[in-house]
């Protein structure tokens, strides 16, 4: 009896320690974004915050939870504001890491793919509404970083590294899934799965064919 009991509250507390580790990587990755533009502090927690929240944001507003969860729940917002301080403080530091930037990238993508695929199946979306919303929001906020940062979008042009196609295929994994394993293991696989593929793109195994126009147009 007592098994019954605390297994869906060790459930939910696995999943929402796998949302924040998701807020705050990828608030680390806008807000060192931003320390790298020479933004000030306020600009930093900005940054920070919009890519740590943005992608949820959308995603909640087009399946019609609102107020988004960032705003019902603030601990999201707080662990958003946390990773974007720790950005500012030991910017420097932390720049000195080449990779640094993508890494925090990668993990909050494949954590916000995962999540965003498992909120859709909750809601009862089909498959393709489930990846849509797992895709979205894992890029949703990185577009936004970028856009206000004055950068192109990454999920645009970068084929050599997936990014937008690794999201996709994460929230299929958890889609896939779901109906045979638990909830945080569907989760860590869509995760898994999207650090994977963003691994092998990064070293050339893995990439998107693009259209090459004739006569040197393209």
């Amino acid at each position: 009896m007592h098994e019954l009991e605390w297994a869906p509250i060790t459930l939910e507390v696995g999943l929402r320690w796998l949302d924040l580790t998701g807020i705050v990587a990828f608030a680390l990755s806008g807000a060192l974004l931003a320390v790298r533009k020479r933004f000030d502090l306020f600009g930093v927690l900005v940054l920070g915050c919009v890519t740590a929240v943005g992608g949820g944001a959308i995603r909640d507003t087009l399946t019609g939870q609102t107020p988004p969860l960032f705003l019902r729940d603030e601990t999201y917002l707080w662990a958003a504001l946390l990773g974007a301080a720790l950005a500012f403080a030991f910017g420097e530091r932390l720049a000195r890491f080449e990779r640094t930037l993508s890494i925090f990238d990668t993990v909050g993508l494949s954590l916000f793919a995962a999540s965003g695929a498992l909120g859709a199946i909750n809601f009862g979306l089909g498959p393709l509404g489930v990846i849509f919303a797992g895709m979205l929001s894992g890029v949703g906020g990185g577009i936004i970083r970028d856009l206000i940062a004055n950068e192109v979008p990454e999920v645009m042009y970068r084929r050599d590294q997936l990014y937008a196609t690794a999201a996709a295929a994460g929230a299929f994994t958890v889609w896939a899934l779901h109906p045979h394993v638990t909830p945080f293991q569907a989760q860590f696989a869509g995760s898994a799965v999207v650090t994977l593929l963003r691994w092998l793109s990064r070293r050339g195994w893995a990439r998107l064919p693009v259209r090459r126009l004739p006569n040197g147009q393209g």
